[in-house]
């Protein structure tokens, strides 16, 4: 399948129902590869998030499969197992895709995939999606990151971005399975503003910064704490 045929679409479905409700961007780039992080929060218990993740029928968008119907999606969710795809029978047998291989599994908590998505997958690249789960007041949050590296024939600059509406559109239809994404609190809107306003020089040095499998601290503002009698 061609690049356009495979991330067709993806840049006008993720303007449309992804903003108000989870957050998005290439984080980063070079030569070498890229990295697409992508967040939201949703009312469902990690339980029911993990149960699921599991069934990529019901979340992951037919219109990025080879087949052409969601159904033909399946997960094994264990080490080594398999997110693939069914080819039907046209004729000459039945054909299948493997999308990725599962790398660490962690029942309502972490799930990595190993695979290089959609037409990445003729390229000599290493493609990581780590899929993150916390627990929330109101539901769980969710993380997608998915790190790109290696060879390939087409421009980083060109490609980065239209994966990274693809990533965003596949957390978009997990949301939706669940009941749709919850927009950001007050408290959420308002860090992010704080962060994107403040300068180079005070961003935090990158070992205070949490890991990717810290749980997706950086997703839950924690509960402001009381402030003793008296102000002190």
């Amino acid at each position: 399948m061609a690049i356009s045929g495979y991330f067709a679409g993806a840049t006008m479905i993720a303007a449309l129902t992804f903003a108000p409700a989870a957050t998005a961007k290439v984080v980063d780039q070079s030569e070498a590869g890229f990295t697409v992080a992508h967040t939201a929060q949703v009312a469902a218990t990690p339980a029911d998030v993990w149960k699921m993740l599991r069934m990529p029928q019901n979340w992951w968008s037919k219109d990025h499969s080879w087949s052409g119907d969601a159904a033909n999606f399946w997960l094994d969710s264990q080490a080594g197992g398999c997110f693939c795809e069914k080819l039907p029978d046209t004729g000459a047998g039945v054909g299948s895709v493997q999308h990725a291989r599962v790398l660490f599994s962690k029942p309502g908590q972490l799930l990595r995939l190993s695979g290089a998505f959609g037409p990445l997958q003729g390229e000599a690249l290493n493609g990581t999606l780590t899929i993150q789960i916390k627990a929330t007041p109101t539901g769980s949050a969710l993380r997608f990151d998915y790190v790109v590296g290696g060879y390939m024939r087409f421009k980083v600059a060109d490609i980065a971005p239209a994966v990274d509406k693809v990533i965003g559109e596949q957390l978009i239809g997990l949301a939706n399975a669940l009941g749709g994404a919850l927009p950001p609190s007050r408290e959420e809107k308002a860090a992010a503003a704080a962060a994107t306003a403040k300068p180079a020089a005070e961003t935090p040095p990158a070992e205070d910064e949490p890991g990717l499998d810290a749980a997706v601290a950086d997703l839950v503002e924690d509960a402001p704490k009381a402030e003793p009698e008296g102000g002190r």
